[in-house]
């Protein structure tokens, strides 16, 4: 598939095929993500990949917040990707100091770009994502027993798509492409 195929081809999975996706297959594909741009080059960006059971449906009850959809998704799909980041790195220079006014926000910066990687390595190898973003943080570290000095960024869930939903509406050029 070429990329901008991929691009536009890319579709947020909600539902999933029972069907275990291969650790290797998962492995290529944070390999893929691994060449997203970071700010210099930190590559702060790890990935936990959760086919336990019982932990995926602990990290639904306990970590979502309440919302019923994400407890959904994450118990249908064979995989939970927990994306976090290496907290410090990105937006930082060697004394310490923030290199731009951004400050620290690079790394989240950096850690979407890696998500989106992923997603689209993942739906080129024909498997589904949907990248969730309601959930408590450090619930998640605490229950994923996350290293200390990383942070949760993301949960991604991953596995064969179930459903082939149609592309959302998106808005036109004029709306998104201004020129000065």
């Amino acid at each position: 598939m070429n990329a901008i195929d991929c691009i536009k081809t890319r579709r947020s999975i909600r539902k999933f095929e029972d069907r275990p996706v291969d650790r290797e297959l998962i492995a290529s594909l944070v390999e893929t993500a691994s060449y997203a741009p970071t700010w210099k080059n930190t590559q702060t960006t790890r990935y936990i990949a959760v086919t336990d059971p019982q932990l995926k449906a602990k990290v639904a009850e306990e970590c979502v917040l309440g919302y019923a959809g994400n407890t959904n998704i994450i118990n249908s799909a064979p995989v939970l990707i927990v994306t976090t980041i290496v907290h410090g790195r990105a937006g930082f220079e060697r004394d310490g100091s923030y290199s731009t006014s951004k400050e620290d926000r690079w790394e989240v910066y950096d850690a979407g770009i890696c998500a989106q990687t992923f997603c689209l390595a993942a739906h080129d190898a024909g498997l589904g994502t949907v990248i969730m973003g309601v959930f408590d943080e450090a619930k998640a570290g605490q229950v994923l027993d996350v290293p200390e000095g990383q942070i949760v960024s993301a949960l991604i869930a991953l596995g064969y798509p179930a459903v082939s939903p149609d592309a959302p509406k998106r808005k036109p050029v004029e709306d998104l492409l201004s020129f000065r």
